[in-house]
């Protein structure tokens, strides 16, 4: 394999009329892989925390998703519960391991079922934690694990998202940056979902359906 990668480079060098390895372009592109230069950052996303929070639950409004504020996590069962009541809806629920979700005082709703782990596409309702939030268009970024299952983003029919406050970036750069790091550099997990508001299409006879390919209805809970 590896005579091959050096025929193949040879062969490109040639066409370029590159003899031998080019150390100055080889000093180049590793400047530029160790800067890690970012784009351009839309003005939209340039502003204070407690903005961001506003825009993002305007934006996911906008594209039909409800937007709940609590203060602490200790509210959101409660939260839930009135959404499971609403929507007419059987006390039980699928979630993942969530370090962040299990410390909330579930015990107040007595009446709430809960299943831990992945969904197998026959549960309602699907709770999930979302890594980061963005902003500029009111999208949340899961990432998968045994904490947040990404089953639960797809199969539950309705989803609720929590999301921290402060994880509420401006952009879509910024966002990808609160993925885990280690040595400095990003730890990407085994997938990386982008959701803005329910799933829906406006193929079929040009009208806008709701859980096309997903879930039909997304509530975000904002923390903080």
């Amino acid at each position: 394999m590896s005579d091959i990668r050096h025929s193949v480079l040879a062969d490109i060098r040639g066409a370029l009329s590159k003899k031998a390895p080019d150390e100055e372009r080889a000093k180049a592109v590793a400047e530029r892989l160790g800067g890690r230069p970012t784009g351009i950052i839309p003005k939209r996303g340039q502003l204070k925390q407690n903005e961001r929070v506003e825009l993002f639950a305007e934006m996911a409004q906008k594209v039909h998703s409800s937007v709940t504020r609590v203060s602490d996590y200790d509210e959101i069962p409660g939260c839930i519960g009135n959404y499971l009541r609403e929507h007419n809806l059987p006390a039980e629920l699928i979630m993942g391991a969530d370090r962040r979700l299990s410390k909330a005082d579930w015990s107040l709703e007595k009446n709430l079922t809960i299943k831990k782990g992945p969904s197998d596409g026959n549960d309602l309702v699907g709770v999930s934690h979302a890594k980061a939030g963005i902003a500029e268009t009111g999208t949340l970024l899961m990432a998968s694990g045994s904490e947040n299952p990404t089953t639960i983003n797809f199969l539950a029919d309705h989803h609720v998202v929590v999301i921290a406050a402060k994880d509420i970036k401006g952009d879509m750069e910024s966002a990808w940056g609160s993925l885990n790091k280690k040595d400095g550099n990003v730890v990407m997990p085994r997938a990386v979902n982008f959701i803005t508001g329910p799933s829906r299409s406006g193929d079929i006879e040009q009208k806008l359906l709701l859980g096309a390919h997903g879930p039909r209805a997304l509530k975000i809970i904002i923390v903080g």
